[in-house]
């Protein structure tokens, strides 16, 4: 890949990670190697098991605790984990370890306020040219708007979710 662009996927419906990894399955397809740093995430998802059968191509961290993050009290540990999900992509960057990065949640981990929009800023300005970037998560703010190349924002009209059909396996973890 010559030039690599900043991707954003965004807004309140399903299937921002969901894009993000689908676009690291088609990578793959085509020899190139992803890594997906999940912010605020530690849960046990289902695409994990799934990307071990790939881990030649695809690698994942998860750079968050078990549990849900209440947006009036991250606890330090939850900011410290997000500093470390930066400091991850930074080193992934310089070392041009490989063709795409995904920061999975990392809009909705600077409106939580874990990370500051200029922390990831310094991480967007650093990205090689020839690496796709990819931002995912609720909330993204128009700085980061700003600098994409791409911007996808998901609208849900409807969710099953309002019908009290609870999160499933395989499905939505």
């Amino acid at each position: 890949m010559k030039k690599g662009l900043i991707q954003v996927y965004t807004g309140n419906g399903k299937g921002k990670t969901t894009a993000a990894l689908g676009l690291c399955l088609r990578a793959a397809g085509r020899g190139m190697k992803s890594l997906i740093i999940q912010f605020m995430k530690g849960q046990k998802y289902g695409e994990l098991e799934a990307l071990k059968l790939l881990s030649d191509y695809i690698k994942i961290e998860q750079m968050g605790l078990d549990t849900f993050i209440h947006i009036s009290g991250p606890s330090a540990e939850d900011v410290a984990l997000a500093k470390k999900g930066l400091e991850r992509a930074k080193q992934a960057m310089l070392k041009r370890e490989v063709d795409i990065l995904v920061l999975d949640e990392i809009n909705v981990a600077i409106y939580f306020r874990l990370i500051t929009l200029a922390e990831a800023l310094e991480v967007v300005d650093m990205k090689p040219e020839d690496m796709e970037l990819i931002l995912t998560g609720r909330y993204a703010p128009p700085q980061l708007l700003n600098r994409a190349d791409l911007v996808t924002r998901m609208d849900c009209r409807k969710h099953y979710f309002n019908a009290g059909i609870p999160a499933r396996d395989g499905i939505e973890r």
